[in-house]
């Protein structure tokens, strides 16, 4: 081992009554953060097994972005099991729709030697894969030594990520050697990928365009735009700390010439800040109908609110039929954006911020077809939506330019198949235990 995992894997191990304690808080308003937590350390109430596609996704949009694959998979190994591991508790969540008999899922252990040696010995995988930036020293480490060749799948590395990794390279860069195939989303990010130390990187498109809207969520939501009686319908999507007060205060300062009682639409990215932006609208002087009290349809009250909340999981597909327009959280300050291409997807349209380096292509290449706007402040953002709200012509002209960008660029989810199972190795015995 060398010194600086040495060092590395000291720290996580102190680190350990920490990192139990922070996912025991979690809990309190995520309760799978506390299930089956001995699994985070290594140890599993199951018998020991071999033979597994182990594919790790880390939360909620890598897992839903792991779904095409998966399918993808299935249909050139029929009889695979499916290992799947997480970190989050909506990653876990999600993930058991992609479950079938026979396959497993787990927590990623800590990136302790001691978790990291039981998990790898627990499951004995044939082949590992990794959604988008999952370097784990210790785990990448480890499981190359034990000849699982390793793929890391829709992978990214933004300019931010790279000067990080190039201060910890003694670290990182034996963790990046040891993976056997890295898929990049662009070229852009296979270069970079190349200079931190990947060995064999192939270009082959980004997952997220191979996600396919749940038609009746999307028609759902158009059903309620309907039923709004002609209101306008701005979307804040995935919206993140810090982001939703500056534009509530914008919408205040506009509230009187608004179009026809807009409704203004928050969907908070993490579940757990909920209660906090119900508060900040309520605060901004907004009547709430939260889309925690109704099931099928919104009450009648819910029609008369000033705004509505999407506390609600795994339904972004619904408010982007419900929104004529959705500016893109996490873009109006430096996180990187979110995901824009499910939006597209939709048919929505989207006004974004400066910051989408998690998204740097697809946010590029989607403003350069039609299908985005770019500005400089939440500000800005909210005047170009008020303006598109407006003029309901180049609403649905960028409406239709969404949708058929992001059904140009599919076809990830095949590619990365192939290349996954000419790596995969035939396991004769997959039920065997040990």
């Amino acid at each position: 081992m060398t010194l600086a995992r040495s060092l590395y894997s000291a720290a996580l191990w102190l680190a350990q009554p920490l990192y139990l304690l922070r996912l025991w808080w979690r809990g309190r308003a995520e309760p799978p953060y506390r299930e089956a937590l001995r699994e985070r350390f290594g140890f599993y109430a199951d018998e020991k097994s071999s033979g597994w596609l182990w594919l790790h996704a880390v939360s909620l949009g890598e897992t839903r972005a792991a779904a095409a694959l998966v399918a993808a998979l299935r249909e050139r190994r029929p009889g695979l099991r499916l290992l799947l591991t997480h970190s989050t508790a909506t990653g876990r969540e999600a993930g058991r729709e992609l479950l079938r008999e026979g396959d497993r899922q787990s927590w990623l252990p800590f990136d302790t030697p001691g978790a990291v040696r039981r998990f790898l010995a627990h499951f004995r995988p044939a082949l590992g894969v990794l959604m988008e930036t999952e370097v784990w020293p210790n785990l990448l480490t480890m499981a190359r030594g034990q000849g699982v060749p390793l793929v890391l799948a829709n992978a990214r590395l933004s300019q931010k990520s790279q000067r990080q990794g190039e201060r910890y390279a003694a670290l990182i860069r034996p963790a990046v050697e040891a993976l056997s195939l890295v898929l990049a989303q662009t070229e852009a990010d296979a270069q970079r990928l190349r200079a931190a130390g990947a060995r064999d990187v192939r270009v082959s498109g980004n997952l997220k365009f191979d996600m396919a809207p749940e038609p009746a969520l999307v028609s759902r939501g158009a059903d309620w735009r309907a039923a709004l009686a002609g209101r306008p319908v701005l979307l804040f999507a995935v919206s993140r700390e810090g982001e939703e007060a500056p534009l509530l205060a914008a919408w205040a300062r506009r509230r009187a010439s608004l179009p026809a009682h807009a409704l203004l639409v928050i969907v908070p990215r993490h579940p757990q800040r909920f209660d906090e932006v119900a508060a900040l609208m309520q605060g901004a002087g907004l009547s709430v109908a939260r889309r925690s009290a109704w099931s099928e349809a919104p009450p009648g009250d819910a029609f008369a609110a000033d705004a509505w909340l999407g506390d609600s999981m795994r339904e972004m597909p619904l408010y982007y039929g419900l929104g004529q327009v959705a500016l893109l959280g996490g873009s109006f300050a430096p996180l990187g954006g979110q995901n824009l291409i499910e939006a597209l997807a939709c048919g929505c349209p989207v006004v974004m911020g400066p910051h989408t380096f998690n998204f740097a292509e697809a946010a590029e290449r989607a403003e350069a077809a039609g299908g985005a706007l770019r500005v400089e402040t939440i500000e800005a953002a909210l005047d170009a939506a008020l303006a598109l709200l407006a003029d309901a012509p180049r609403l649905v002209q960028l409406g239709e330019q969404a949708r058929t960008f992001a059904a140009a660029h599919r076809g990830a989810a095949q590619r990365m198949a192939e290349a996954i199972a000419a790596l995969w190795p035939e396991v004769k015995s997959e039920t065997a235990s040990h």
